[in-house]
């Protein structure tokens, strides 16, 4: 019966353990249960639709637009296109935030992304992300692989 009781144990822990480090918020910015910029949009209700363009127009590492205004409480799906001959991303989250996990990121640049807040795109292909901006404040949105934001690729969001 001891045995029977001590290998339960060993499972519960093992169990807790294991679901602990899924719940967890891993690298940098990953898996987080809060964003920064407010929270993944419902893809169900309306939102108001933002172009992004990106790529490297002129040697230029480039998000167009560059800067956009967006309504505390308001909905967006950012329509994304990569027009470039390179991989890019869009990172949404605070400069601070974007900054650590551009650190990870030298570190493994191709770190997978599967958080709502980002989304990385071959060369000339498209993706989305709705996005509720619950917060005000300023966010940005930044290509976090290595030389991208340097080369500047970066874009302001201004939540009023």
């Amino acid at each position: 019966m001891k045995a029977l009781h001590r290998t339960g144990v060993v499972l519960c822990a093992t169990m807790l353990l294991s679901a602990s480090a899924w719940a967890g918020p891993g690298p940098a910015g990953h898996h987080d249960e809060t964003y920064s910029a407010g929270e993944p949009g419902d893809t169900t209700k309306p939102a108001r639709i933002i172009q992004v363009t990106m790529g490297e127009p002129d040697g230029k590492m480039t998000f167009i637009p560059a800067k956009i205004e967006v309504k505390k409480g308001e909905q967006v799906k950012f329509m994304l296109r990569n027009n470039g001959e390179l991989e890019h991303e869009f990172i949404l989250a605070t400069t601070a935030e974007n900054l650590k996990h551009a650190e990870a990121m030298k570190k493994n640049p191709d770190m997978e992304h599967d958080d709502p807040n980002g989304i990385r795109l071959a060369p000339k292909k498209t993706g989305e992300i709705v996005w509720k901006f619950t917060k005000s404040g300023t966010f940005e949105y930044s290509c976090l692989i290595p030389g991208h934001r340097e080369a500047g690729m970066i874009g302001t969001v201004v939540v009023k």
